[in-house]
């Protein structure tokens, strides 16, 4: 009777890493599956409403604030509106989609386009012309539309260099004219923090998953929170180009760091702006 050979302690150990690196990368097969067809269109159906959310808010705050553009004495003028704009976003008289918002401030300018005051002090928007810093807010001014864009803001953090983003703009009116425009803003960084809690609310039932995501525009990254470690491996911009020159509408990977597997998916959000979109990482427990 033949016997099996018995294989030594190195031998086992390296079978057994060899199963739990293949298992990893089951896993991680696994993860890129689910973020092409669950986390993606996800991501992007949050983002959507995010958006038209913010219009319906300050469209429905305009309705209420038409009179606090006409006081006479800027510095009540200015008291009041903020007062106004603070309530706005409380409960219990708030504007529902305003105090569920990511939005990071809402502000009002006057007619002339400079920013009567934003919603909480220090106050670095007060007195900006935003008309002759960014066309589409000129343009709800000028057309009485609502417009949004992804701008560049100087001055928001006096420390830091110009804020990227979103500016919605709802024009107001009083007695049949433009009186002056509602304004709503949300960073990049602020959006990709709402969407890595969300989908990480999403999956906490799952055991040990794990979610992260990123925006991007041009070169630059946009995130808060996210590990350092992690960081360092998110496809650049030269990655991203290679990956959309073959799937214009997306694409996915994977990446190991540290031992554990991660999947990640890159998909363009033109809603937000040209070449905008996000990356969200998944990494499933083994």
């Amino acid at each position: 009777m033949r016997h099996r050979p018995r294989l030594s302690v190195p031998a086992l150990a390296a079978i057994a890493v060899l199963g739990s690196l293949l298992a990893s990368c089951e896993a991680a097969e696994h993860a890129q599956g689910v973020i092409h067809d669950q986390h993606a269109p996800r991501i992007t159906a949050l983002v959507h409403d995010d958006l038209m959310r913010a219009e319906a808010g300050l469209t429905a705050a305009s309705t209420r604030l038409g009179r606090g553009f006409v006081v006479e004495d800027p510095a009540e003028r200015a008291t009041q509106m903020r007062t106004a704009l603070r309530l706005l976003t409380e409960p219990p008289r708030g504007i529902p989609e305003l105090m569920i918002s990511p939005m990071t401030f809402v502000a009002v300018a006057g007619a002339d386009g400079i920013v009567i005051c934003r919603d909480r002090e220090p106050d670095p928007m007060a007195g900006q012309n935003v008309a002759e810093m960014f066309p589409h807010v000129r343009r709800a001014l000028t057309e009485g539309v609502a417009t949004r864009a992804l701008v560049e803001w100087p001055g928001l953090v006096p420390t830091e260099p110009p804020v990227i983003i979103m500016v919605h703009a709802v024009p107001t009116y009083y007695q049949g004219r433009i009186a002056g425009v509602v304004l709503g803003g949300t960073p990049l960084w602020r959006t990709a923090q709402r969407l890595t809690r969300q989908l990480q609310a999403e999956t906490a039932d799952e055991g040990g998953t794990i979610m992260w995501v990123y925006l991007y525009r041009g070169d630059a990254l946009h995130h808060r929170g996210t590990p350092a470690d992690l960081d360092t491996i998110v496809p650049n911009a030269a990655a991203r180009a290679a990956g959309f020159a073959a799937s214009p509408g997306g694409f996915t990977g994977q990446e190991a760091q540290f031992g554990r597997w991660y999947a990640y998916g890159v998909v363009p959000l033109p809603e937000l702006g040209d070449d905008v979109g996000f990356i969200v990482w998944r990494s499933d427990p083994v």
